[in-house]
């Protein structure tokens, strides 16, 4: 079965722990897909690094792309927002 990668890079403005537990806490998905997802602390914020592999060829690239970057928006719509923890 033909296979690709996926590679997204973001910079969030909100500290990497409050990140950590957005990506732990959700629902969680079975799937045979493995992402690394990897939160560098950066002078704004943290830097966001995914890394998707062994997508199905069947999903496109570009759709994957286009999934990953509306979960970032929200993801950055979540951490960035000031509410008291």
């Amino acid at each position: 079965m033909s296979t690709h990668t996926i590679r997204l890079h973001r910079v969030l403005r909100a500290p990497p722990e409050r990140i950590y537990r957005a990506f732990i806490e959700p629902d969680a998905m079975v799937s045979e897909m493995l992402t690394a997802v990897t939160l560098r602390k950066v002078s704004c914020g943290t830097e966001v690094n995914v890394v998707q592999e062994c997508v199905p060829a069947v999903i496109p690239a570009e759709a994957c792309c286009l999934g990953w970057q509306e979960s970032l928006i929200m993801l950055g719509k979540l951490v960035e927002a000031e509410i008291p923890e």
